[in-house]
């Protein structure tokens, strides 16, 4: 799919989502003495240390507070969106009555556009879209706050300025969260710049190790993700470079090197929305967690970070609990210098965050052009 493409989908996605918010309809499962069968999809291993398996997490959760209530199962690397609509097929035929989509486009875009149509009686759930129907809900959260607090490590840890970024695909939940990991850095070090490598994949340990080992040779002196394993760790500990993770608490991937990193508690929503489903009441609708309510935080520190730091991520962490600070408040400058957030103004979760395309002033490198596969 092109970027223009995408960004007239996002467009699109925006006003029928608005429309749906305002009276979402209730889809309900019919009652059986059978387990209420719930599936999930995920785009790299259960087990891969990273964003499929913090998912995977929340799928035991359901097991541990239902029992035998409800069966669950997961079908695994699915790295291409194409593959989607066969998986679901599957599931359907296996007589699934939630399925769970666990990456961006899932359930989204093209032909998996209209899976929802397809199986009217099917409950989907998708990670990180736009896409609201009747019998499918969109569910993420302001990762871009604990990035941001995962930044502050980074900026703090980095001695000569320069920290190397992994990063997946261009789509704007990954450019808002390289920009609020750019800006947390530059909280601690207001001479921090952000150089950026592409692997064009979710989930591609050997990109991920070559690109840490390409921005090691760069000269950056800390690293940092948004991709889905701990691969970069592996090497940082091997370096002797400071290391922040994404998704998971990986500290013993580099128990030497690990700073922090922002990680997702996807349980407590998916057990709300099984037993939703379960007792009648699942409405379709976007969920957007926070801080606050819990679906984001901090992993454990490392032993690098300082005292010092950690008390400067606890003052911005409770200034974002109370609403007296936001990531995306202005002043924000682009690469090029140009005011793009201006003073007074907040960036709004929707549309702003979820069509955000320019990067912040110290970020080094392009938007990439190159879309999720499928």
């Amino acid at each position: 799919m092109s970027r223009k493409a995408l960004a007239a989908g996002l467009v699109l996605a925006f006003a029928v989502l608005g429309l749906v918010l305002a009276g979402g309809g209730a889809a309900t499962p019919e009652q059986q003495d059978d387990p209420f069968k719930v599936a999930f999809i995920y785009p790299g291993p259960h087990n891969d240390g990273g964003w499929s398996q913090s998912h995977d997490r929340g799928r035991l959760a359901i097991e541990k507070a239902f029992g035998d209530r409800v069966e669950t199962t997961y079908k695994e690397n699915v790295f291409s969106n194409a593959q989607v609509p066969q998986v679901v097929a599957g599931l359907v035929r296996d007589g699934y009555d939630m399925i769970f989509g666990c990456s961006f486009g899932m359930f989204e875009n093209g032909v998996n556009g209209q899976l929802y149509a397809k199986y009217p009686k099917v409950l989907f759930e998708q990670a990180t879209g736009l896409q609201v129907k009747k019998n499918q809900s969109e569910y993420f959260g302001a990762g871009e706050d604990t990035i941001y607090l995962s930044g502050i490590a980074a900026g703090a840890a980095t001695k000569n300025g320069l920290i190397g970024y992994i990063v997946p695909f261009g789509i704007p939940e990954v450019v808002r969260h390289i920009n609020a990991f750019a800006l947390g850095a530059q909280l601690a070090n207001p001479k921090a710049r952000i150089r950026l490598i592409w692997t064009n994949s979710w989930f591609s340990p050997p990109k991920e190790t070559a690109a840490a080992k390409n921005l090691i040779a760069a000269g950056v002196d800390v690293l940092g993700q948004n991709v889905d394993s701990p691969a970069a760790g592996v090497v940082a500990e091997s370096k002797g470079i400071p290391w922040v993770g994404y998704d998971s608490d990986a500290r013993k991937t580099a128990p030497k090197q690990w700073l922090t990193a922002a990680v997702y508690n996807w349980g407590p929503y998916y057990v709300k929305r099984v037993r939703a489903a379960l007792n009648g009441t699942w409405k379709s609708g976007f969920y957007y967690g926070t801080i606050k309510d819990g679906f984001t935080s901090l992993a454990p520190y490392g032993s690098k970070v300082s005292a010092k730091t950690k008390a400067l991520i606890a003052a911005k962490r409770r200034a974002i609990v109370a609403g007296k600070f936001s990531v995306f408040q202005g002043p924000i400058y682009d690469q090029k210098g140009k005011l793009v957030v201006p003073k007074g103004k907040t960036l709004k979760v929707l549309p702003d965050l979820y069509s955000m395309q320019w990067l912040a002033k110290g970020v080094i490198g392009k938007v990439s052009t190159v879309a999720p596969p499928g």
